[in-house]
């Protein structure tokens, strides 16, 4: 790989050519492409439900095929609402104690709470952008 990076030197300005950067260009994309919040600590989730915003805490996994589909949308809307709603993920392998918490059997499971840190909705499975504001809007969120 170092000979070819080398042949696509420009020899006269010693700059790469476009075939150089295309590799390191795919490898940023993809890279960006792999959103994903942080595995939230049990304390973390304690503040959350006790901060007066609604809450929605998904449990599940960085190797589960729907958890990594629902990685996007879950950095998007933590960003998006991160006044108004908490937005967390659990990595259930990470932290089994938080999801014997929340008696978790099947991933991803997200919960929604309420603003006075209340169970207001469990659902079980991928879900989209659109779901999860509808539930997050039904537990508080303005």
């Amino acid at each position: 790989m170092k000979s070819e990076l080398l042949k696509t030197v420009c020899t006269s300005c010693k700059t790469l050519s476009l075939k150089a950067l295309l590799p390191i260009a795919i490898l940023l994309i993809s890279v960006a492409a792999q959103a994903e919040l942080p595995s939230s600590s049990a304390e973390v989730i304690t503040k959350a439900l006790a901060s007066g915003k609604p809450t929605m805490l998904d449990l599940g996994a960085r190797s589960c095929v729907p958890c990594k589909q629902m990685a996007p949308i879950l950095e998007s809307l933590s960003g998006e609402y991160r006044d108004r709603a908490n937005v967390l993920f659990v990595d259930v392998y990470d932290d089994r104690d938080v999801s014997n918490r929340f008696k978790v059997r099947m991933i991803p499971t997200q919960i929604f709470f309420n603003q006075q840190g209340k169970e207001v909705k469990r659902h079980l499975g991928f879900m989209g952008k659109a779901e999860i504001l509808k539930e997050l809007q039904a537990a508080g969120l303005k």
